[in-house]
C-alpha cells in the first residue's frame, strides 16, 4: 500500500506559532511503507498520490508524560489530562496539545504526549488548504512500549536550527522510561552517554551529522536518512490526531480513503480482475440473450409451421396463437360443436355445480365465455358453496352489480382489474 509521509519542519525556539505556507516541506513516497520510492522536499501542490498520507511530527516538537490515566468519560477525559499535568505543562493548558499513547487503559500508567497546540494547528491548516487529506499525524520520536520484549534503547542523532537559524547537532534519546533531545553541545547529553553504552543503546545517525556523531561518540555510527526515519515512525501505532483534533467528517474522510486506496497501486490487480469478471458477465449475459431469442424464434417458426400445416387457407400469418384459436373455433361452428365458452358446456357445468336446495333461476344471460344470472336472493354460504363447487370444475365465480358471472378465471381477472 503506497505511503506519503510529510515531515513536519522542527520549530525554532522563538519561532512564532504561525507558519510560512510558501516555505517548502520534505515528503517521502513508499510504495510498500517499508522502503522509500521518491521523495522531495517542495510545495504541496505536486506531490503524489497514495493510499494513506502521514505527517510526522520532529522530535523537538514533543513532550513526554507518563501519568496514571484518569478515570473519566470520553468527553471529559481532555480536561481531566489537563489537570493532572497542570504543573508539568511548560505552557499554559489551553496552548497544549495532548494525545494519549497506543491501547492506553484508564487507570493504568501510561504515556502523554504533549505538542505547543498553535503550532500544531498551523501545520494543519496549512495541509489542508493545500487539499491533502491527513490519515494520522505521529511522533517521531516517542518512549518504547513498558514491558516490550527486545525493546533497545536507542539514539539517533541529528541537525535542527538554533535561535540563531544555523543548523547544530542533537541527539535523540528513546527507551521504555522516556523519550527526550538533547543538544550535544550541552553537557547533559555526555552525562548520560556512558548510561546508554552500558545499556547497549544502538545508535544512528543523519547523514548531515555523521560528522559531529562520530567525533562525540567516538565510534562509527550507522547512518540513516530522515526518509527512512519517518517511515519507521509513520509504521507506529501512534496517532496524534485526538480530543478536538480529531477530523469531523470521518464518515467522508474513511469513504476518502477507502476510495484513494481503491484507485491506488496496491489495488491495481483487484481492479483488473473485477474489470475482467464484469466483460465476462457481460459477454455471458449477451449469450444467454441470444440463445434466449435463438430458441424464441425457434417456436415462434414451429407454431407459424403448424398454422399452416392445419389451416392451409391462411396466408399471412400475424399471430399464430389467436389465429389458430379463430380457425379451430369457425371449424368447429361449422361442424356444430360447441366449445367450451359456450352456452351449452357452461350450462352443463352450473347445474352439476348447484347448490342443494337452491331454486331454479328464472332468468339467464349469455355472452361468448360468460354466464349470468341474478344473484338477488342469494346468501352468501350458497354462494360460496357454488363457487368452490365451480372452481373444482375449472370456473370462477364473481359476484358484482347484483348477478353472478361465471366465466374462466383468466377472464374473471381482466373483468376484476377493468
Amino acid at each position: 500500500m503506497a505511503m506519503l509521509v510529510i515531515l513536519l519542519p522542527a520549530p525554532r525556539m522563538a519561532e512564532a506559532p504561525g507558519v510560512d505556507d510558501h516555505a517548502p516541506l520534505a515528503w517521502v513516497l513508499s510504495a510498500d511503507g517499508l522502503a522509500p520510492s521518491r521523495q522531495g522536499d517542495d510545495m504541496p501542490s505536486p506531490w503524489p498520490k497514495a493510499d494513506s498520507v502521514v505527517a510526522v511530527v520532529p522530535a523537538l516538537a514533543l513532550a513526554w508524560h507518563r501519568l496514571v490515566l484518569p478515570k473519566a468519560p470520553a468527553a471529559q477525559l481532555r480536561a481531566a489530562l489537563g489537570g493532572v499535568l497542570e504543573e508539568h505543562l511548560l505552557v499554559d493548558d489551553d496552548q497544549a496539545h495532548l494525545a494519549l499513547a497506543p491501547q492506553g487503559v484508564a487507570g493504568q500508567p501510561g504515556w502523554v504526549a504533549a505538542v505547543h497546540k498553535p503550532w500544531l494547528q498551523a501545520q494543519l491548516a496549512r495541509l489542508a488548504a493545500s487539499g491533502l487529506v491527513l490519515d494520522r499525524v505521529v511522533p517521531a520520536w516517542a518512549p518504547l512500549a513498558p514491558g516490550a520484549d527486545g525493546a533497545t534503547p536507542a539514539g539517533h542523532f541529528f541537525t535542527a536550527p538554533d535561535a540563531s537559524g544555523s543548523a547544530s547537532p542533537w541527539l535523540a534519546l528513546q527507551d521504555q522510561d522516556g523519550a527526550i533531545c538533547l543538544p550535544l553541545a550541552g553537557g547533559l547529553a555526555r552525562q548520560l552517554q556512558a548510561r546508554w553504552s552500558a545499556r547497549q543503546a544502538r545508535f544512528t545517525s543523519t547523514p548531515a551529522a555523521d560528522a559531529a556523531a562520530e567525533h562525540w561518540l567516538g565510534a562509527p555510527v550507522a547512518v540513516r536518512t530522515d526518509a527512512e526515519a519517518a517511515l519507521a515512525a509513520a509504521r507506529s501505532g501512534w496517532n496524534l490526531l485526538q480530543f478536538d483534533l480529531v477530523p469531523q467528517n470521518r464518515g467522508s474522510l474513511a469513504l476518502g480513503k477507502l476510495g484513494r486506496q481503491w484507485a491506488g497501486p496496491a489495488f491495481a490487480l483487484a481492479r483488473r480482475g473485477l474489470l475482467l469478471l464484469l466483460l465476462i458477465q457481460l459477454a455471458g449475459l449477451n449469450v444467454m440473450a441470444w440463445q434466449q431469442q435463438d430458441a424464441l424464434e425457434g417456436k415462434r417458426a414451429a407454431m407459424d409451421s403448424l398454422l399452416r400445416s392445419a389451416h392451409p387457407q391462411v396466408r399471412a400469418v400475424l399471430d399464430a396463437p389467436l389465429q389458430m384459436q379463430r380457425e379451430t373455433a369457425a371449424l368447429r361452428a361449422a361442424a356444430g360443436v360447441p366449445g367450451d365458452d359456450d352456452f351449452e358446456p357452461m350450462l352443463a357445468a352450473l347445474a352439476g355445480a348447484w347448490p342443494d336446495g337452491q331454486a331454479p333461476v328464472a332468468q339467464l344471460r349469455f355472452e361468448p365465455g360468460r354466464l349470468s344470472l341474478p344473484a338477488a336472493g342469494w346468501p352468501p354460504p350458497l354462494v360460496a358453496q357454488l363457487r368452490a363447487r365451480l372452481q373444482a370444475t375449472g370456473w370462477a365465480l364473481a359476484e358484482a352489480e347484483g348477478r353472478l358471472d361465471m366465466q374462466r378465471p383468466a377472464q374473471a381477472g381482466a373483468a376484476v382489474a377493468r
